[in-house]
């Protein structure tokens, strides 16, 4: 291919090389999480995991494994950068984004290390682009300490059946509310999960229960409900569009973890996970 030609002999002076024959396997999860300008790439011969953060409240990560890219070159144990996520989608939406038939933009993604801009070569019918962009000192990604052993109820879902349920939803709320339960206490609404959402026409209410087809597991361990800013939440709905199915987990604190199995254009599992702090906890009686 032109583009490893071109690029095979500086590949000594990178600490980071990888390539993606389809530029947009990487392009449509950075979509997913761009929420905010910047994002914190951290990379070890496992993979690449994107991170981005909002007012430290919620967080999204992509996480690309190594074994999908069809190059993956690391020479350090951990690379850490931060970019400007904004300009880095324009680069592959402008010079990688091409929707002709057949046609898929080519991407070589090197990195000299600290100081040094991360560098984009674009290459499509032979033509080859170069982007370089800044990178900057990472800020420190918040710990959720959301571990598996803490976790209290978990489902999976098949996303068509999330995306059908916030479209029914009332979004103009305020908060989403999330109830999960291992029995059956409510007296309105039969189920084991629960949405609520509380807008300005009224409450609207989406449950599943547990012999649901569009449910794959449930495992609940005791009622649990908190509420958790939409404004938040909202961000999220971009993976979930992109997912076949979505993980919805939440802790003994009420932390909420979303991750979403998403599929490329190539058939390749990648996924998106996005942690939420709750707003407030809701007594079992409300």
């Amino acid at each position: 291919m032109p583009l490893s030609t071109q690029s095979q002999g500086e590949d000594e002076q990178y600490i980071l090389v990888t390539s993606l024959d389809n530029a947009r396997n990487l392009s449509n999860l950075l979509k997913a999480i761009s929420f905010k300008d910047h994002a914190v790439f951290t990379t070890t011969p496992n993979g690449l995991k994107v991170t981005v953060e909002d007012c430290k409240c919620v967080q999204a990560n992509a996480f690309i494994q190594a074994d999908i890219f069809q190059e993956f070159t690391i020479k350090e144990d951990l690379i850490t950068f931060q970019v400007n996520l904004t300009v880095l989608l324009d680069c592959l939406n402008i010079f990688g984004g091409s929707t002709s038939a057949g046609i898929s933009t080519a991407l070589r993604m090197c990195y000299k290390g600290y100081g040094y801009p991360l560098t984009l070569f674009l290459e499509e019918g032979g033509v080859v682009t170069v982007c370089k962009i800044n990178t900057e000192e990472p800020e420190e990604p918040i710990d959720f300490d959301f571990c598996s052993s803490n976790v209290t109820n978990k489902v999976i879902l098949q996303s068509e059946s999330l995306k059908e349920a916030f479209s029914e939803l009332d979004l103009t709320s305020e908060m989403l509310q999330i109830t999960m339960s291992p029995s059956q206490p409510f007296i309105y609404h039969r189920c084991l999960f629960l949405l609520s959402t509380f807008g300005s026409s009224g409450s609207a209410h989406y449950d599943y229960s547990k012999d649901s087809d569009m449910m794959e597991l449930f495992r609940c361990k005791e009622t649990q409900t908190n509420r958790y800013k939409m404004s938040l939440l909202k961000p999220s709905t971009k993976a979930l569009t992109l997912s076949c199915k979505v993980s919805v987990r939440t802790d003994s604190r009420g932390f909420l973890s979303l991750q979403y199995l998403v599929r490329n254009d190539d058939g390749q599992i990648c996924f998106v996970e996005y942690f939420c702090c709750p707003d407030e906890e809701v007594e079992e009686d409300s």
